[in-house]
């Protein structure tokens, strides 16, 4: 019994998909600003993202409630202290 190219074809793309599928349905994901911890409880998040060039990124991170700037991918990583000096619901810190 002789196994057609069209079927074989479809088989391969199907398990490809599957290979796709299983992770984020076990909570991995690539994404950012994803968690498996959804909601107000979560401590971190990625606000936004500036690329610089090809290297070098500004993140604006969210951690316990303050908001830092961090610039990664060059020789080393660096934090950037808060950007204002309030917090996330606007307190002094």
């Amino acid at each position: 019994m002789a196994i057609t190219v069209p079927a074989t074809l479809a088989v391969v793309l199907a398990l490809i998909v599957l290979a796709g599928q299983v992770p984020r349905r076990m909570g991995f994901s690539a994404g950012f600003g994803r968690s498996l911890k959804n909601g107000p409880d979560r401590r971190i998040a990625l606000l936004e993202t500036l690329s610089l060039d090809a290297r070098r990124r500004l993140l604006l991170v969210r951690c316990n409630g303050h908001d830092l700037l961090l610039l990664i991918g060059g020789p080393q990583d660096l934090v950037i202290h808060p950007p204002s000096a309030t917090t996330a619901n606007g307190d002094e810190s």
